[in-house]
């Protein structure tokens, strides 16, 4: 394990380069001790598949404030709303030893006029998302003054209760249950607040799970790129963007795009008070979903609370 000193020392450089003051740092975290030694928002936030990183997309960095030898737990809740629909997630994850993440999301989506248009008037689609991720290499904050980024791999097996509209998915091909591989790469650049992200997801869902996974057009995996950039404007306010590539497994070409899946992307603020809260603001544009029913673009806002220990 590294010397504690020198994580102070970093944590001092960061905290200089956010325009704050620089505190003597304590003594070393009790072993297993809960978990309180990361500096804020370095733990990223709940996503809304529940891995910690931002909105839409996972990061390297493993969820709550857990450094080695310490275990802490978050819990989120998050509402984004859209021109025609409405997203409620939930979920929780535990950080053990700032080397393993285990999170847990439920997702419910109010399809209204989609739902309506199909004669399934207040149809609801529902997933439960578990996950865990590992970090392999690097560390965001230890490394911050080296090439080396942190990097994690992660697994997300997703069960969606599409209601009325299953028999359609089954005859468009799609399945149930499906599980998303990720590798994820943060970097954190001190003398300029900044944190970067890359994902790699391999993935069948469609539209994250929700209208099932896989389909008539593709059946198999396809890797889809995801990037996050996020600048501390102070040592509790971050603002940022996100963009997340998206699969297209459903939409024959007989349909036009009618099926069609757009990407999505978001801009985002995330203000934490202290380690033990923080909210998270962000306009988001989900593209067009399901275009043959609703064609204009899902435009609108997201808010996400998240409490840590």
């Amino acid at each position: 394990m590294r010397h504690p000193r020198r994580r102070a020392a970093i944590a001092c450089v960061w905290a200089l380069a956010a325009g704050t003051v620089c505190a003597q740092a304590g003594p070393a975290p009790a072993p297993f001790g809960h978990g309180s030694g990361k500096l804020l928002l370095t733990g990223g936030v709940g996503s809304i598949d529940g891995a910690a990183g931002g909105g839409l997309t996972p990061w390297a960095v493993i969820g709550s404030y857990a450094t080695e030898r310490q275990v802490g737990a978050t819990a989120h809740l998050t509402r984004a709303r859209t021109k025609d629909y409405a997203l409620t997630a939930g979920g929780a994850v535990v950080g053990i030893a700032d080397r393993v993440e285990l999170s847990l999301a439920r997702q419910e989506l109010d399809t209204g006029p989609a739902g309506a248009a199909l004669g399934l008037p207040g149809l609801r689609l529902k997933q439960d998302i578990a996950g865990v991720k590992w970090r392999v290499a690097g560390d965001a904050v230890l490394d911050s003054d080296s090439p080396m980024p942190q990097i994690a791999l992660g697994l997300q097996h997703k069960r969606t209760g599409a209601g009325d509209l299953a028999p359609t998915l089954a005859l468009l091909g799609a399945k149930t249950h499906g599980t998303d591989v990720h590798v994820s790469a943060t970097k954190l650049l001190l003398a300029q607040a900044l944190l970067l992200n890359g994902t790699l997801r391999a993935t069948r869902a469609n539209q994250n799970g929700l209208l099932g996974f896989g389909g008539t057009v593709r059946t198999g995996y396809s890797f889809q790129p995801e990037l996050s950039v996020a600048w501390l404007l102070r040592r509790d306010i971050a603002i940022g963007a996100e963009y997340r590539a998206k699969p297209d497994n459903l939409n024959p070409s007989v349909l036009g795009d009618a099926l069609k899946e757009d990407d999505w992307a978001d801009v985002f603020v995330a203000w934490a008070p202290s380690k033990y809260l923080s909210l998270t603001l962000a306009y988001v544009d989900l593209g067009r979903v399901v275009p043959g029913i609703v064609a204009r673009r899902q435009t609108g806002t997201y808010a996400s609370l998240q409490l840590a220990y």
